[in-house]
């Protein structure tokens, strides 16, 4: 199925309206190639003279509850060129957040990837029987897509080496980590080195919602070390203490993570803890193992606003698998 580009109003966050007129910025879209349909009809029988437009969409599995189940009222929580975050509070499990992104964007492990569209006002909001109702837009899932990479058993050797260009690559990044010069990162790189349960909890604990944005650098982080050591340690050779060790983390890293954090990095983490990734993300973890080239996946997801602290987290996650499943 191709997938079209969706153009958005840029810059609309809830509750920051123009002249006071609603809470929309002021912004300009496109449309182009679209396939949908327009002019439903109220109850009154006449016709909506501001339907929503349909399109359909490709959905993380990890959404997958939300869009199969019954209809559930959501909220907006931002609509911003790159993406529109919607929550769904009622949710039981996380993530409670999706998100609706173009392909030429990150694609985040709780994201439907839709287009082309122009995001407007709208008051209807809700996800449920394989659709999603949202800022004008009647997204009918037609696919799904797996953010949970599949590895086979792992050569240390080969892991090491792609361990190693991951983190040359992070030594020029074209965006710079959110964290340079706070000790949070490295203390927890080395405290999952050493295997050092009670210092990397700690850590975790410090670094859960530090820096600004609707993904602290901190999550991004935390989240690219719990990828490292599930999946990477998963794979190779006496990697249970590793595996143990993001069991640890997953569990200290998301307990109370909505009190600590921000709506949409909360339910990342939950989604890291579960070995979920980011598309971009799963392509640079095939890349070290030497399933996928490396160096065009890395440079594309260092290109991103969360990038380079992902891609350092999965270096140290990585690195610690590594260590501990020699020690």
């Amino acid at each position: 199925m191709g997938v079209a580009i969706m153009s958005l109003a840029p810059g609309w966050i809830p509750g920051r309206g123009v002249g006071g007129s609603g809470d929309w910025a002021a912004g300009a879209g496109t449309v182009a190639g679209v396939t949908g349909a327009r002019g439903r009809r109220t109850s009154a029988g006449r016709e909506d003279a501001n339907p929503p437009l349909v399109t359909t969409g490709v959905a993380s599995l990890a959404v997958r509850d939300v869009l199969r189940g019954p209809r559930r009222p959501g909220k907006v929580l931002a609509a911003l060129p790159h993406a529109i975050y919607l929550e769904f509070p009622e949710l039981a499990a996380e993530p409670r957040v999706l998100a609706i992104s173009p392909p030429d964007a990150l694609r985040l492990p709780n994201a439907i990837v839709s287009g082309p569209v122009e995001a407007r006002p709208s008051a209807d909001c809700w996800a449920g029987e394989g659709r999603v109702l949202a800022c004008g837009l009647d997204i009918r899932i037609m696919r799904w897509w797996d953010p949970s990479p599949v590895f086979g058993p792992l050569s240390r050797a080969r892991l090491d080496h792609g361990c190693s260009v991951l983190a040359k690559f992070c030594s020029y990044p074209e965006q710079p980590p959110g964290l340079a010069g706070h000790d949070g990162p490295v203390q927890l790189a080395a405290c999952c080195g050493r295997g050092d349960l009670a210092g990397a909890v700690e850590t975790v604990d410090q670094l859960v919602g530090l820096g600004p944005g609707l993904v602290p650098s901190g999550d991004s982080v935390i989240s690219g070390v719990l990828l490292g050591l599930r999946l990477l340690g998963g794979a190779i050779a006496d990697g249970t203490r590793a595996v143990w060790l993001a069991n640890w983390l997953s569990a200290s890293a998301t307990c109370y993570a909505a009190q600590r954090t921000t709506t949409l990095a909360a339910s990342l983490l939950h989604c890291a803890a579960s070995g979920q990734a980011a598309a971009e993300a799963s392509a640079v973890l095939l890349g070290m193992a030497g399933q996928e080239p490396l160096e065009p996946a890395a440079a594309k997801l260092l290109a991103t606003a969360q990038g380079t602290d992902l891609a350092w987290g999965l270096v140290a996650g990585c690195r610690a698998a590594l260590l501990l499943s020699v020690s």
